[in-house]
């Protein structure tokens, strides 16, 4: 894979889990880091810390990416601290086990925003400097949840379908601007949100185990670093769901 060199990274939810396994993982391809967190301020400042060890920059950056406002706030954090974002990993999102019978009409509205408008929000912040520079990176991280329903509730798995969609429009709509957006669908990789589901076991996944964050860590460096992937998919289940 290529050098990320000179890139700026933005990595949502990236204070644990998937979030902190990729933002290391495009530090050590070169990248220098904006870690976004909402709640956990001590653990984002690890990651921070696990990125300049490797010689790069790091910028910690608190903000819920559901609000705009506070998405602003961020995007003016992050371009004076380390310059113009280049590759953007929308990871921030919450998964609320529920019983279809519980789940209330708030409850979907709240993971559909924190979801799937974050992802919107933030990306639309971004682009514009993108687009300037004819050059980007958005990756995407959904779920096998939008594939084949998943563990976790309907209002879940509408949110990364949603994501899954949202991607191939941003796409289709920026591939002549050197702007590449692809998704990736995890299943069950051993992070707090899936250790703490009941319904999420290995014996799900036909590998027989949990995935790795790092597996997933090392398909969102890939598709940092490759310009002619674009649109696409990238599916790290264990063979849960096989794509055509």
């Amino acid at each position: 894979m290529g050098s990320l060199n000179g890139q700026t990274a933005l990595v949502t939810g990236a204070s644990r889990g998937l979030g902190r396994a990729i933002a290391i993982a495009l530090a050590e391809a070169g990248a220098d880091v904006a870690i976004n967190y909402n709640q956990r301020s001590s653990e984002a400042e690890e990651t921070a810390d696990a990125v300049r060890r490797l010689g790069r920059r790091a910028k910690v950056v608190q903000a819920d990416v559901s609000n705009a406002t506070q998405v602003d706030g961020m995007a003016g954090q992050i371009t004076s601290a380390l310059g113009s974002v280049a590759i953007l990993v929308n990871n921030a999102g919450i998964a609320k086990p529920q019983a279809i019978e519980e789940i209330t009409e708030e409850d979907f509205e709240h993971v559909m925003r924190v979801n799937l408008t974050s992802m919107f929000l933030v990306t639309q912040r971004f682009l514009p400097d993108m687009r300037v520079a004819r050059f980007g990176r958005i990756v995407n991280l959904s779920s096998v949840a939008a594939q084949v329903g998943g563990v976790v509730g309907p209002h879940y798995a509408a949110s990364k379908a949603g994501m899954i969609g949202m991607t191939h429009a941003y796409a289709n709509l920026l591939v002549k601007e050197g702007i590449t957006v692809n998704a990736i669908a995890p299943a069950l990789i051993e992070t707090e949100m899936v250790t703490n589901n009941l319904n999420a076991t290995a014996a799900r996944i036909p590998l027989g185990r949990f995935g790795r964050a790092d597996e997933v860590a090392s398909v969102a460096v890939m598709l940092a670093t490759n310009g002619y992937i674009t649109g696409q998919t990238i599916n790290v289940n264990g063979g849960w769901y096989m794509s055509s």
